[in-house]
């Protein structure tokens, strides 16, 4: 009677399976555990987290680290989700630049135009205008509101004001004639002074028109067809906002260098193939297909996707102890995105869209790494440790404990950090493919996306429902019913959008719509998973024919997702494939597929 332990170690979990085998090579799982992968798949650190995974496995059925005969190691590929997003569309804001404002708490209605003076200029000023009052915070509302009274009164012409302070409203209620009116200007010291300006301010509920449109802008501020070009990002920044001003600075005020986001070369077994990261995420896969197998990909110096693959490669390097020349990028996904590009010189942190191109990198380090862990193992408990079998063959042997599957059959092990599959079949040939792009890659774009800056909340997005909290006592899911309360909710979540995770609601501190973050959410999903998906199943299918496959079983800590697995059965059923989450030994669900296959491979090559 000998005891092993069947290690799976991935980007965002390490699982264990610890089984008894008889004399006559039986083998019987008696536990699994699951703990949080401490540092980069496939790196020394991983022996922290494998070491809490076996206790806890082990204290489970009452066994000690001395019980065990072995310990099996996946042969794990490091994944890196790194980014190269840069604009696709132009963004360099040189010469008659133009810089913009979007307050919360406008005043007055309608589009003034004028010139920019400061209100104690405004005083001694003998000039009509029409004038944009810049108001510093040195001044209260009365104050403003009279000077301005006595300057209109004087005959001056005032069409709108900038204000410092949260006091538009104020000051319009105490005027004789309303003008449109932004205030919470951060930054009043940057308002160049003697120059055009336009302010405009939409009634409630409505969105401004003329500030949010560059040929508006362009006629406004008798601009040339070049200077348009340039005022689009203001333009993109501004829309759907109910307030705004624009100010033209000075000539030359204002300049951008504007790193590009570059080119890679792919390097196939039969063929090389050149494209730059700005034609978009569909050339670019097209490329890879048509190069696959890939072997290496060489990115452009002093761009964007340069520095990334050069990142990619050193973090590696130093993590695995080899030299950055062998460190080599085994497959790479791309995906088309949205990504909030801050808008040079604005006034309050403005922001616009930019379509923008992610990349998640895998990198492939062969059992190099897998290897030094097996010896730290060794080192740290004495307990005999090797590489058991790659990630994707052994998934599929664990998956196949699930009743209700055969061959020809084929796993989808949706991880963090990489998207494996394989394929056996009826003779009991196994095929695998290992790409990257998973989970890590979907919170990657909700965050971008979003404008969070918070992965941490991206991941509670990606994996939990969301709700609008409209009363103190109920609030609308993101599927439309409405859940009630006897007890009020907290006041901090009134009228926000919620996520409902494990802990409670969270509020989310974003100004999008329900329905617009419920889309951001399914699309990087569709974008990511869907997409590998099939990119998988074609690469280990006969003849690339998914048709060909029976059934598709997934596994993993993303088949846990509560959108993913229909999202992927939709898209697979007109395949004629039977589609669900695996069962791993009818009582894991989609979890310890690799530990569990492990320890059945061990065993079978051993008897």
């Amino acid at each position: 009677m000998t005891y092993i332990a069947g290690v799976d170690v991935g980007n965002n979990t390490t699982e264990v399976a610890i089984a008894r085998v008889d004399t006559a090579g039986k083998p019987d799982i008696l536990s699994s555990s699951l703990v949080r992968t401490m540092g980069i798949k496939g790196t020394i650190r991983n022996a922290l987290g494998v070491i809490d995974a076996l206790d806890k496995g082990l204290a489970a059925v009452g066994l000690e680290r001395k019980d065990l005969s072995l310990i099996l190691l996946n042969e794990a590929t490091p994944v890196i989700g790194d980014v190269a997003m840069e604009t696709i569309t132009e963004t360099v804001i040189t010469e008659s630049a133009m810089i913009g404002h979007n307050p919360g708490t406008p005043g007055g209605l309608g589009l003034g135009v004028g010139t920019t003076i400061t209100l104690d200029q405004l005083e001694s000023t003998q000039l009509p205008g029409p004038w944009i009052v810049v108001i510093s915070d040195q001044f209260d509302f009365k104050e403003v509101a009279e000077r301005l009274t006595r300057g209109v009164s004087r005959g001056l012409i005032v069409s709108g004001a900038i204000v410092k302070k949260d006091d538009a409203v104020l000051i319009t209620n105490r005027l004789h004639r309303s003008v449109p009116i932004v205030d919470e200007v951060s930054h009043i010291d940057r308002v160049p002074l003697g120059m055009p300006a336009a302010v405009e301010v939409a009634g409630q509920g409505k969105a401004i028109e003329k500030l949010s449109n560059p040929y508006d802008i362009a006629t406004l501020f008798d601009l040339t067809p070049e200077e348009t070009k340039q005022v689009v990002p203001i333009a993109r920044a501004l829309m759907g906002t109910r307030s705004a001003v624009v100010i033209k600075t000075p000539r030359g005020e204002i300049e951008e260098r504007r790193i590009p986001a570059g080119s890679i070369v792919l390097l196939g077994e039969v063929r090389k193939e050149s494209v730059k990261v700005e034609e978009g995420a569909e050339a670019i896969m097209q490329k890879v297909a048509l190069v696959s197998p890939l072997v290496e990909i060489q990115a452009e110096a002093g761009t964007h996707v340069g520095g990334m693959f050069e990142h990619i490669r050193t973090v590696m390097a130093d993590l695995t102890d080899q030299p950055v020349s062998a460190i080599q990028v085994q497959d790479i996904l791309a995906v088309d995105t949205l990504k909030p590009q801050r808008v040079l010189g604005s006034l309050a942190g403005e922001y616009s869209m930019g379509n923008a191109v992610g990349l998640a990198a895998m990198v492939r380090t062969h059992k190099l790494p897998m290897q030094r862990l097996a010896r730290k193992l060794e080192e740290e408990i004495s307990i005999p440790s090797s590489i058991g079998g790659v990630e994707a063959e052994m998934a599929i042997r664990g998956a196949l404990t699930t009743p209700g599957l055969k061959p020809p059959m084929a796993i989808l092990d949706l991880g963090g950090g990489s998207t494996d599959a394989s394929m056996i079949n009826e003779a009991g040939h196994i095929t695998s493919i290992h790409l990257a792009g998973a989970g890590d890659m979907v919170t990657l774009l909700i965050d971008t996306e979003l404008g969070l800056d918070d992965r941490d909340l991206a991941e509670k997005i990606k994996v939990n429902p969301l709700a609008k909290v409209e009363t103190l006592f109920h609030m609308r899911h993101e599927d439309g019913s409405v859940q009630f309360f006897n007890e009020p909710l907290e006041p901090r979540l009134f009228g926000r959008v919620v996520v409902l995770a494990g802990e409670g609601p969270v509020p989310l501190d974003i100004k999008e719509p329900l329905s617009k973050i419920v889309q951001i959410r399914q699309n990087a999903k569709r974008k990511v998973f869907v997409r590998n998906s099939l990119r998988a199943l074609e690469r280990i299918a006969p003849a690339g024919n998914i048709r060909l496959i029976s059934f598709v079983a997934l596994v993993g800590g993303s088949a846990l997702d509560f959108e993913i697995p229909r999202m992927i059965s939709d898209v697979l059923v007109e395949y004629g494939v039977v589609t669900g989450r695996a069962n791993i030994r009818g009582v894991e669900g989609p979890r310890n597929a690799v530990a569990t296959g492990l320890v059945l491979a061990h065993v079978n090559s051993v008897h």
